[in-house]
């Protein structure tokens, strides 16, 4: 085979690998593939110019990823914690969650994403819930047992809401990964990729979904990330009617839960103490407990949607 032809073929292959491992997604990181046959001359000025744009984009970092792309990250993400936990068959009470999370998040600030928001339950004891870029929320048995009602359990659901709204799952990815991403895909023109560039780059993005899944289950968010998130829980359930201090219900719940001395597992563990997030939204849900309506009747639905759990 002539060396240009082979050059071609693996410029050729390494945009498609690249496409392949963000899920088939179109966008920024498959436009940067392109780049190198730019360089090559395999494609016209004109598209290269485009790229360039994209590139400069990329570089800055993962934060600028559009939704879509968020979304086939966030997937990976979800795919590795469904590695880890079972999940809760109950199809009424998956169905439930659904239409209160997805409530909680019309109100949001990122109220329609690319694909909308889900919301699976997960066959564990442990109290925890993980919000994946790209609007895939879980939350646990353990996590539902411990609400006492639909103004907690909206409540709980607006919280990893609010970590998609802030991109934190995003924040979580190591800025040196993009960089070193794009370090291979921009390789010196005329020298093609070979498999230990491929196998290099393949981990870059393996490792950006691991940074994320380190957050969600091991590690947790920032302080600072965790309170944004729970002041949006407040203000995104208040927004649809309920009461402001439904996630103050909760955490005075939690505050009482085996653990809560921050040596049980999941968010028991990782979040700051309940004391503490009870603290940090409680302006927040002073200014906005007139905003609630009565919960008499949601409160019923959540007695007989949970009923059989």
């Amino acid at each position: 085979m002539r060396p240009k032809k082979r050059t071609a073929i693996a410029a050729r292959v390494g945009i498609g690998l690249l496409a392949a491992l963000i899920g088939g997604c179109t966008g920024a990181l498959t436009k940067l593939g392109t780049n190198i046959a730019a360089e090559k001359g395999y494609i016209s000025e004109e598209q290269k110019d485009a790229i360039v744009h994209t590139e400069e984009a990329f570089r800055k970092s993962f934060e600028e990823l559009s939704e879509q792309e968020e979304y086939y990250i966030g997937r990976a993400v979800a795919a590795t914690i469904l590695s880890r936990y079972d999940v809760y068959e109950n199809e009424e009470l998956t169905r439930y969650v659904n239409r209160v999370g997805r409530a909680v998040s019309l109100a949001s600030t990122r109220p329609e994403i690319y694909n909308g928001y889900h919301f699976l339950l997960l066959d564990t004891g442990e109290v925890n819930a993980f919000a994946a870029p790209g609007g895939f929320i879980f939350i646990t048995r353990g996590m539902l047992e411990l609400t006492p009602d639909e103004e907690s359990l909206a409540a709980v659901l607006a919280h990893e809401v609010g970590h998609i709204a802030g991109r934190h799952g995003l924040a979580a990815i190591k800025k040196s990964r993009p960089i070193e991403a794009f370090a291979i895909l921009g390789k010196e023109a005329g020298s093609a990729w070979n498999r230990k560039d491929l196998v290099k780059l393949t981990e870059h993005f393996d490792g950006a979904v691991g940074d994320v899944v380190r957050a969600l289950i091991e590690k947790g968010y920032s302080r600072s990330q965790e309170e944004e998130a729970d002041n949006s829980a407040v203000r995104f359930a208040a927004g649809i009617g309920y009461r402001a201090d439904g996630l103050t219900e909760f955490l005075v719940k939690m505050d009482g839960a085996p653990g809560s001395s921050g040596s049980g597992p999941g968010m028991l563990k990782t979040h700051p103490s309940a004391r503490d997030r009870i603290r940090s939204v409680e302006e927040t849900v002073k200014n906005l407990m007139s905003e609630g309506t009565d919960p008499a009747a949601r409160n019923r639905r959540f007695a007989k949607e949970t009923a059989a759990s």
